[in-house]
């Protein structure tokens, strides 16, 4: 006990050649290295932040953050005006389920004559009308009219258009009144909310989202089950080769990335349209008659075998490159010990390759799920997938907000595979090279 009080009061009296103790020097030197990689890695980090984190942070504020009822933004200053104020106003005095009444409508007049003063009236009605149909047309007539009609409110404005008096117009402008809305996830999961407030399912030819969503998880799945089963015999070869032989044909695997996505999926619609290069073979050998041809494209099918063919490089690198190192004497082994073939390959080598076709499932399903150049051209209206929808959204309606809500439940959905591939297989099993 006395020797190792004595060794603790010599370490603590140790120093550096300059004086300064030898722990408080140490503590400054890795102090020192951590700020140094720090500072390495600060740009990435930056650029993650920047390219990243900021815009999904932007689309999941977009998704819930709908203004344009209540509130004008100037394109230039990007000041904002309110809009809507009387009305809002009600909307906060009177609880949900209230009718409108004679305050009501009043309040809606002096809003609509604001509008048309701003000139915002178009603005007003297009965010109505993203869960309504046929309400900028209504706001736009209405804001043109309010100030040449005189009270009582409510008997002229119903008299002026009788969809004014719609419970649900009041319900989807008492919901777009809060700057910060729900509605558009409801609308994303094919749900809306009813004059009375309460959250019904939309009506039968409207429900779009869910059915989308389970037809891109469902075809996500069996594109990565597909490219499995072509890539692992692939994968198997190249690793199995000399290293002369597994390089040449390692070229023909990596010639699709040298080659235009929109270049490969055109090629697909000429040898898969009615009367590409399949439907002329089979007709030409006598398989098919020239008035039976079979449609190949603008379905499902054409969508599967297109991607199919295109994501089959992403399952082929992974699984080359954990079976490139397995060394082949474990399976010899175990043949020389009574094992057949088929038991070798299932207790022995199968179980070593599982990393690799982790990773390559993983990055297969996550980009088929995202994939919308290819469904677009080659699926048609059976073979499309979300992603054409949220790009339908952004570029054609304008509707930012439910592209944004769509986007985020991809988003979510997304990672929670990878919490349960992570909770099932585990993510540390993962090798991409």
């Amino acid at each position: 006990m006395a020797d190792l009080t004595t060794n603790v009061a010599i370490d603590n009296h140790l120093t550096t050649a300059d004086g300064k103790p030898l722990k408080a020097a140490l503590a400054a030197a890795q102090a020192r290295n951590k700020r140094r990689a720090f500072f390495l890695v600060l740009p990435l980090l930056a650029f993650i932040l920047i390219t990243f984190i900021v815009p999904i942070g932007q689309m999941l504020m977009r998704s819930i953050d709908s203004p344009g009822f209540i509130l004008q933004t100037d394109v230039i200053t990007k000041e904002e005006t309110p809009l809507m104020v009387n009305l809002g106003l009600w909307f906060k005095d009177n609880p949900q389920g209230t009718e409108p009444d004679e305050a009501a409508y009043t309040a809606l007049v002096s809003d609509l004559i604001a509008l048309k003063k701003t000139r915002a009236q178009g603005q007003a009605g297009t965010r109505i009308n993203y869960e309504l149909a046929g309400s900028r047309s209504l706001f736009t007539s209405g804001a043109r009219k309010a100030a040449k009609l005189k009270p009582p409110y409510k008997e002229a404005m119903i008299k002026l258009n009788k969809k004014w008096e719609n419970p649900k117009l009041w319900q989807v402008m008492r919901s777009a009144s809060s700057r910060y809305t729900g509605s558009f996830y409801l609308a994303a999961v094919d749900r809306t909310r009813d004059a009375n407030g309460d959250i019904v399912r939309v009506e039968e030819n409207r429900r779009v989202y869910v059915n989308l969503f389970v037809r891109t998880l469902r075809l996500s799945l069996l594109i990565t089950f597909l490219t499995f089963i072509l890539a692992y015999p692939v994968a198997h070869l190249l690793a199995t080769l000399p290293m002369r032989k597994s390089n040449m044909l390692m070229i023909l695997v990596l010639l699709p990335f040298w080659t235009s996505l929109l270049v490969r999926t055109t090629s697909w619609m000429i040898l898969l349209q009615s009367q590409g290069v399949l439907n002329d073979a089979m007709v030409g050998l006598g398989l098919l008659d020239d008035a039976n041809r079979i449609q190949l494209m603008y379905n499902e099918f054409g969508t599967v075998i297109a991607m199919t063919h295109i994501l089959l490089p992403f399952m082929i690198l992974p699984l080359y490159s954990v079976m490139r190192p397995i060394n082949p004497s474990y399976v010899r082994a175990a043949r020389s010990l009574g094992a057949t073939s088929w038991t070798a390959f299932r207790r022995i080598y199968f179980p070593q390759t599982v990393p690799g076709i982790g990773a390559g499932a993983l990055l297969v399903f996550i980009l088929s799920v995202g994939y919308y150049i290819t469904p677009a051209l080659v699926g048609g209206a059976d073979g499309t997938l979300i992603s054409n929808l949220i790009a339908f959204h952004m570029l054609s309606s304008l509707n930012w907000s439910l592209a944004a809500a769509l986007a985020s439940l991809l988003l979510g959905g997304i990672l929670i595979l990878y919490w349960l591939y992570d909770r099932l297989v585990g993510i540390d099993n993962l090798k991409l090279g």
